[in-house]
């Protein structure tokens, strides 16, 4: 994808080097509290992928397939981490996958329709969607994981537990209160907990989509 001028996600991407130049200096000067901190980090993550993710954005169908394949490696790094490693996912961990296959789903729906126009602003809204709930329910997990050990419940029931035994609402209102499985970081990549890759992963994939629906 061309950009006029002096392109944005170039600027993004060098704003992102002078970001993480800025913290290790802040750090060296002693570390911001747990959730700022992790927001911060999270949030100079998010803009370096959105930033790479329009740089290398192909043309639609193969920009679609590529978001196909993203999601299929998370998935599979995902049941790694949890087969290989022994890492079970928590139920929020559980609606965050669901939300990236969703978004797999809609990418591989819209690879083999291969839309014009309105149908990649159709797609566009359906990732916008999906990918703000999966959004939400990871920034959600990231604030679980900064409080103070023992401000959650130090464990709670499964997933496929509370499915079989509660109603539907229930079950969620359960899942968003977080418990002590939710509040372990468990794997960590550069600083960051899965949570804030997913959260991540959401932002690029929408901010993909809409510029996808923006290609003439």
């Amino acid at each position: 994808m061309r950009y006029p001028a002096l392109p944005w996600p170039w600027a993004a991407l060098l704003l992102v080097f002078a970001l993480l130049g800025q913290e290790w200096l802040l750090r060296s000067f002693g570390s911001a509290p747990q959730f700022a901190e992790t927001a911060y980090r999270t949030g100079v993550a998010a803009l370096g992928a959105t930033a790479f993710a329009l740089i290398i954005l192909p043309r639609r169908r193969l920009a679609y397939l590529l978001g196909v394949a993203v999601c299929i490696g998370l998935m599979a790094w995902a049941l790694w981490l949890q087969h290989g490693l022994g890492l079970e996912p928590c139920p929020l961990c559980a609606f965050q996958r669901i939300a990236v296959i969703a978004i797999g789903l809609v990418f591989l729906v819209a690879a083999v329709h291969n839309p014009g126009a309105i149908g990649a602003i159709v797609y566009a809204g359906l990732t916008f969607a999906v990918g703000a709930v999966g959004a939400g329910l990871a920034a959600w997990h990231v604030w679980i994981q900064a409080q103070p050990k023992g401000a959650i419940a130090s464990c709670g029931m499964s997933l496929d537990y509370m499915l079989e035994t509660l109603p539907f609402t229930e079950v969620i209102s359960r899942v968003l209160s977080g418990s002590g499985e939710c509040a372990e970081q468990g794997w960590l990549f550069l600083g960051l907990a899965i949570p804030s890759w997913t959260f991540v992963f959401f932002v690029a994939m929408v901010a993909a989509a809409i510029a996808l629906a923006r290609e003439e």
